[in-house]
């Protein structure tokens, strides 16, 4: 833990002299302590940090999210102290090595997402939420270029972000509301055998087409898989294989609007 960085005082009474380690799997630019028992994430105070602490509230009890010890928002941070998910990523070695059982408890984590009844869910995700969302992360510089899909944007993709954004608006799809985690990834996503056992990273969970839930864990397990996050590709993968636990047929229009809206986040 950075040393110089002064944890509000509910905070610090409930790690007191606890041993840690830093976290470091994951895109988040928030920074993550684990403890023994606890997890310690301290992130900028954006709107994602305030929405998923709201939805572990709303989601406790419903899902296998973990139980808020504290939240605390000082010095522009947010600090969110909660406790640890049982089991283990969905992109750990034992997953990766075994991915019909990891697709089948995707899949599963899927369907508990949409079995959860909405009309009371305090957060809308839904698509003019987050293309508004987007258009103020084009306009104020703020999407990044470095860690995007290498087709995307150039002589066979889009000019810019904002070209991406024009186009995301003229082809909005139809939704299919239901709760959506909104960054379905592998490393979000704990389980055990072939049953999710924890959601992690809900700022952007709420109300959403379920296709973006399917199109980032799509195109998580293709990345996996090809050795982008791990340094090693797996044998295994198969394309269609989260689609046949989940009983459906891809729509790959769907499935690529979503990946393209992730651009601009």
């Amino acid at each position: 833990m950075n040393t110089k960085m002064i944890l509000p005082e509910k905070i610090r009474s409930l790690i007191a002299d606890e041993s840690f380690r830093t976290d470091g799997t994951g895109m988040s630019e928030s920074s993550v302590y684990i403890f023994k028992k606890k997890i310690l994430k301290v992130s900028e105070h954006t709107w994602e940090a305030e929405n998923e602490h709201r939805m572990m509230i709303y989601l406790h009890g419903r899902l296998p999210v973990p139980t808020v010890y504290a939240y605390e928002v000082s010095d522009g941070r947010s600090c969110l102290l909660m406790s640890k998910c049982a089991g283990w990523m969905a992109c750990d070695e034992a997953y990766m090595l075994a991915p019909d059982m990891q697709c089948k408890m995707l899949a599963d984590g899927l369907k508990k997402l949409w079995s959860i009844d909405v009309s009371d869910c305090p957060s809308d995700q839904r698509l003019l939420r987050k293309l508004k969302q987007a258009e103020y992360n084009v306009e104020n510089g703020l999407v990044d270029l470095d860690n995007v899909e290498p087709d995307t944007f150039g002589e066979a993709g889009f000019r810019d972000p904002a070209d991406l954004l024009k186009w995301l608006y003229q082809n909005m799809p139809e939704e299919e509301p239901v709760l959506s985690h909104g960054d379905y990834c592998l490393p979000n996503v704990f389980g055990t055998g072939g049953a999710v056992s924890g959601y992690i990273d809900l700022g952007r969970a709420g109300i959403a087409d379920r296709w973006c839930d399917i199109a980032l864990c799509y195109r998580s397990l293709s990345h996996n898989y090809s050795g982008r996050y791990h340094g090693r590709s797996y044998a295994g993968s198969d394309d269609l294989l989260l689609f046949r636990e989940l009983g459906i047929a891809p729509d790959w229009e769907k499935i690529r609007y979503y990946i393209l809206l992730d651009e601009l986040f």
